[in-house]
């Protein structure tokens, strides 16, 4: 970015191995204004990721919790991990995804939003609950890390209010799921 625009800062992160849509500033103010945003969560965040088992039991169109507080695995960092007694307070919804097209078998392509922003949150939350993403060399088993040549985690949409224009903006872009 910075190769076009030298004066672009940095406003969010996504883990490195997550594609998608990151937000950048061209101003120190900006980059400000959004990053409050982002830390108190108007900016609405989208992924798609294909996991681990048919989630055939999700309506399509009802949003699901996971509920589950996390903090970091300090002896095997930098491993995240879900403890109900010490974790920050982390929030996640799911949802099967419309299009199960293209998908490997024994797999579901889900829809998820990120309440809250901790570290490895989405891929977390969904190991903790039995659906692995598949390529995740962190959470995933073996055999699923190694299903996919990448991580299937996108972020495919950003809606948040531009700090400047003071209207809402909403940037997506399509995932490209190619699991072989």
């Amino acid at each position: 970015m910075q190769s076009f625009w030298p004066e672009a800062l940095v406003v969010h992160r996504l883990d490195m191995a997550t594609s998608g849509l990151v937000i950048m500033a061209r101003s120190k103010e900006v980059q400000r204004s959004l990053s409050d945003s982002f830390a108190s969560r108007t900016v609405e965040k989208l992924y798609a990721a294909i996991v681990a088992k048919d989630v055939q039991v999700l309506a399509e169109r009802q949003w699901h919790k996971v509920d589950a507080p996390i903090m970091s695995d300090w002896e095997r960092r930098p491993l995240q991990k879900v403890d109900f007694a010490s974790g920050k307070p982390s929030l996640s919804l799911y949802r099967r995804h419309e299009d199960q097209t293209g998908v490997p078998s024994g797999c579901t392509k889900i829809w998820l939003r990120p309440v809250t922003g901790r570290t490895h949150q989405l891929r977390l939350h969904m190991s903790h609950i039995g659906h692995p993403i598949l390529g995740d060399e962190l959470y995933a088993p073996p055999s699923l890390a190694s299903g996919s040549h990448r991580l299937m985690l996108h972020a495919t949409e950003l809606r948040f209010v531009h700090p400047i224009l003071m209207h809402e903006i909403l940037v997506n872009t399509p995932p490209q799921f190619d699991a072989a």
